[in-house]
């Protein structure tokens, strides 16, 4: 684990970024979405600017988080940190940065996708004042093939 050298530089992501942010995820999240390509990535930046939130030290993508707001509800997606970056603040920061923006525009209560197996995640989220819903199922249905 490297040392941090600067806090991180939390920014919306643009067009640009979008082939960084995929390859990215590759690397420092854990599973796949069916949304992980650069069309789905597009479609989100296009429809909402400020809801793909980076993560940067030294000119370096470091983390990412969605923070979707469909007008009622508050969702977390993608919080990711790259290995050599977890535990410096980074995700703190992310989700700071997400919390703003969700009480900006009237959001009252956030939620998280979180794998079940992923264990590191839940002590995050706990550390970051999230707990598990129980009596609460996602279900889904994939739209495409």
């Amino acid at each position: 684990m490297s040392e941090p050298t600067s806090a991180p530089r939390i920014r919306a992501a643009g067009p640009d970024d979008l082939d960084a942010v995929l390859a990215f995820w590759k690397t420092a999240a854990e599973g796949t979405s069916i949304s992980d390509d650069r069309s789905g990535v597009e479609r989100l930046v296009a429809r909402d600017p400020e809801a793909l939130i980076l993560a940067e030290r030294d000119g370096e993508l470091v983390g990412t988080v969605i923070a979707g707001f469909d007008g009622w509800r508050c969702h977390l997606y993608r919080l990711a940190v790259h290995p050599d970056h977890r535990r410096q603040g980074v995700a703190t920061a992310l989700l700071a940065a997400a919390e703003e923006r969700f009480a900006a525009l009237g959001g009252r209560r956030a939620d998280a996708m979180v794998l079940q197996r992923n264990e590191t995640a839940h002590h995050a989220w706990g550390a970051a004042g999230y707990a598990p819903e129980e009596r609460w199922r996602r279900w889904v249905k994939p739209l495409t093939g």
